[in-house]
Order: structure tokens, then sequence, then C-alpha cells
């Protein structure tokens, strides 16, 4: 077996402090035989000193385009616009395989490299659960800040805090209110009642059973509403834009951790665009007021958290990484959307 490279790539997104691999991971990883490359990031938040003191070599960022071509470049959120052929194989969280704005033209580039995506949202077991996922830090910062701004005292633009403060900021007293999760036996979900709880908050919980028949007007009548439902399959939204203007609607809040906007799986097909740490918060309706938190990069506000729970679950699988199993699951997903967008490489060698 050939030694695995590994080369952990610095993230392009200013607001991404996230890491798919601490540096006591990366020690583990070392000791086993593979080698680490990890480029130098601003804003990372561990150092690359933490990690060149367990046996990591340290690269420039965004050199990871020059790295031998047997290198696995590993990371968490979008690729640069160039190159505009990708010659490596890339783990991170491609968002391209349910129609998302932009999936052709990222997948394309793979193609025309040879190259692949092996994408961390399907890197699952053979049952489908997924091996690796911030979701429950995503689902517990969703519904924070969605009690904060409810409450009138969210702080923007949004900094990364510690848990801890956070946590001071949620007991604070404040009005009681009605709340939502959907998707609550999720990893998310869970995330979003242990939010909800350290702010003293019993939420209504929904999951399958309880989405299969949608109550709608029930969902209306509560003031706060946390979706942390991921779907796969299309299936009926849980709110459209005639439902924002039912009359006597008391949902005021609501926040979308999935973030799935632009795809025909999109749940909240309610807004066109996230919002963003410097703008957190849309007003959606002004009479009554429904304003909405749509972050896809939530975990990143307790980033020394969120990576460490991340490469916990994510090391085990990159120790296997040669085996198959769900490398190979995911390799394949890859390959078989590329077919059926028909994206093919002699195609391209002819254009």
């Amino acid at each position: 077996m050939t030694e695995l490279h590994l080369w952990l790539r610095h993230e392009t997104r200013t607001t991404e402090r996230r890491t798919a691999v601490v540096p006591s991971d990366a020690r583990r990883l070392v000791e086993a035989g593979v080698r680490l490359t990890v480029e130098e990031s601003p804003q990372r938040i561990f150092p690359i000193e933490e990690y060149e003191a367990v046996g990591c070599g340290a690269a420039d960022g965004g050199s990871w385009v020059s790295a031998p071509s047997d290198a696995v470049i590993v990371g968490l959120k979008e690729l640069p616009d160039e190159p505009g052929e990708l010659r490596h194989r890339h783990i991170f969280f491609g968002h391209a395989y349910k129609g998302q704005p932009g999936a052709a033209e990222l997948l394309t580039r793979f193609v025309a490299g040879g190259g692949a995506l092996l994408d961390l949202e399907y890197l699952a077991d053979e049952q489908g659960r997924r091996l690796a996922a911030f979701g429950f830090w995503a689902g517990y910062l969703g519904a924070a800040l969605a009690v904060l701004q409810h409450r009138g005292t969210l702080t923007t633009p949004l900094q990364p805090t510690t848990k801890d403060a956070l946590e001071a900021e949620l007991r604070a007293p404040g009005t009681r209110l009605s709340a939502l999760v959907i998707g609550a036996l999720g990893r998310s979900g869970r995330g979003a009642r242990v939010a909800l709880d350290e702010a003293g908050i019993d939420p209504t919980c929904w999951d399958l059973a309880e989405t299969r028949d949608l109550d709608r007007p029930a969902l209306l009548a509560h003031e706060l509403l946390v979706n942390t439902v991921l779907t796969t399959t299309p299936v009926p939204p849980f709110l459209t834009d005639a439902d924002l203007d039912t009359p006597g609607r008391r949902l005021r809040t609501l926040s979308d951790v999935t973030v799935d906007v632009g795809s025909p799986m999109n749940l909240l097909p309610v807004y066109d665009t996230a919002t963003t740490w410097d703008d957190p918060v849309r007003r959606l309706r002004d009479e009554p007021a429904l304003d909405l938190i749509a972050i896809d990069n939530l975990p990143s506000l307790l980033p020394r958290e969120a990576s460490a729970d991340f490469s916990a679950d994510l090391v085990p699988q990159l120790l296997d990484f040669e085996v198959g199993g769900a490398w190979g699951r995911c390799l394949d997903r890859f390959h078989q959307v590329c077919r059926e967008l028909g994206i093919v490489k002699e195609e391209l060698d002819h254009e």
C-alpha cells in the first residue's frame, strides 16, 4: 500500500475558522504513517505551529494546486474559482449533488482535470448514516442566534465566540416564547434543543412522524422555528411565500440551519440567498415582522469545539482511506451525478 498523503488546505472564506483535522488528531495520522501537509491559514483557529509540533509539513496557503498528483486535498467549504481543471481527489462539502447553483460547473472542473470530489455530506455507512458532521453545532448555533434575535440582543456583525460566553447570553433573563424544532431527533435537532434548554425554552419537537402530514397552522402558531431537516429527495416544503401571509401568523423568527437555498430539495423556499456574518438577519415580512437567519457555516462561530468534534469523527475514516467502503461509496456518488448531468471526459476533450 502506497503512503497516503493528505493535504489540509487553507479555507478562502474569511469567516471560516474551522478545520477538518485538529492538531491532536493530526498526530494520530502522522503516527499511523500518513504524510500530512498543512497549509498556513490566517484565520484557522489552530495555528500552523501546532501542526508542525506533531510532525506535519507546512505549506503556503493555496499551494494545493501544485501538490503532488497523488495528494488528497482536505478542506471544508468551497474551492476558489481557479484552476479550471481539478486534478486531485478533494474531500470537502461540495454542495453539488442536489441541483444547487454552480454544481455542474464545479463537477465539470473535476472531470476536466481527472480529479474527483469525495463529498463529506455523503460520507456515510451502509445504512446511509453520516460518519462525520457538524450537525450538532449547526443546530446549537442556529437556535442560539434565533433566541438572541427574538429577544433583541443579537450583536452584529457576528464574531467567533466560546461556548461559555454564548451560554451566558442565552441564560440572561428574557421573555418566554413558543419554539418549534423540526428534525428534532437528528444531530442538528439535538443541538438546537440543547441551546433552547440553555435559554430556558421547552420547544415543541417534530420529526418524521409529524412532518409526513404537516400541520401548517400549528407551525405558524409558534413564535420561533428552527429547521434542521436535510433531505436528499424532493418533498413538499414546510413553508411557502403564501404561508407567510397567513392571517394570524405568530411566527416571528425563522432559523434555517440546513440552508439548502437554490436546491429543489429546499424545504423553506421563502428566501433566495443565505444570510452572512455581517448581515445575519433578513426581514422577510414587515406586518407582522418575520426575521430569517440562514447562515451556511454556523459552526465556525464556535470553531474550536466544532472542529474538535468533527475531526474526532473524520480521522478514523481517513485512517481507512484506501480500504474502500464509505470512501468508495463517495466516489461512486461522484461518478453517478456526473453521468446524470451528462458530464463526461470524452465530450470535454472535444470542445
